[in-house]
């Protein structure tokens, strides 16, 4: 389960990274994620989702069940048996790697949909700069005319300075996200660190429990 979470995240974080770069890779991505979203596949994409929120919660719930039955000595101190702790930092980890994979998928929709955004503002901008060339080229006729073309001319320029304005706006959404994309890699590092680390611990407190349980069957 954990080497499956992991390799899902890599795969969102890989798909970060090429919305990210502008490369001919990127333009076949979102051409892909445009047709997934399509038809039913949005309904089975949320499916999933929650089923791994669901699956996430119940980690969290074993979590709380395991240190909520904890042994106490005899001074009413609680303490986690080995096992226990094994199967809580187990717990732990599988409850943040599927916590920061739902992350990234909202990271992905994001960008994806931002990418989509420009693209649509940038091709209306193209073509009332063309309608403006023409207009302005073929100013003929008598007075009430090239006023009547001046007035939409200026209509034009007014909506080319609003759109202007949005095309920057999405544009620092966009630079906001890559941001978060690179503070995403960074945590996703920390993660692995934290799961070798998690590794380490398994091993020694499977050694303790093994030596436990010889020395119980000595005794």
């Amino acid at each position: 389960m954990i080497h499956i979470l992991f390799a899902l995240i890599l795969a969102e974080m890989a798909l970060i990274v090429i919305f990210v770069f502008k490369t001919p890779l990127r333009k076949f991505v979102i051409m892909g994620l445009d047709r997934v979203k399509r038809g039913q596949a949005p309904i089975v994409v949320k499916a999933v989702g929650s089923t791994i929120f669901v699956v996430m919660m119940s980690s969290v719930y074993s979590v709380m069940q395991i240190h909520n039955r904890r042994n106490r000595d005899d001074d009413g101190v609680g303490e986690l048996t080995p096992t226990d702790q094994i199967l809580a930092a187990r717990h732990l980890l599988e409850a943040s790697l599927m916590g920061f994979s739902l992350f990234l998928a909202l990271m992905i929709d994001r960008l994806h949909h931002y990418i989509r955004e420009l693209r649509i503002r940038r091709k209306n901008m193209e073509a009332i700069k063309k309608q403006n060339r023409i207009m302005e080229n073929g100013k003929t006729g008598n007075q009430d005319e090239v006023k009547a073309l001046e007035d939409e001319l200026s209509t034009l320029k007014d909506k080319i300075t609003h759109l202007k304005s949005e095309l920057d706006e999405k544009t620092k959404e966009a630079s906001d996200a890559e941001a978060n994309a690179t503070a995403m890699k960074k945590q996703s590092e920390g993660f692995l660190l934290e799961y070798d680390r998690l590794l380490e611990e398994n091993q020694n407190f499977r050694a303790q429990l093994q030596s436990s349980e010889r020395r119980s069957r000595a005794i």
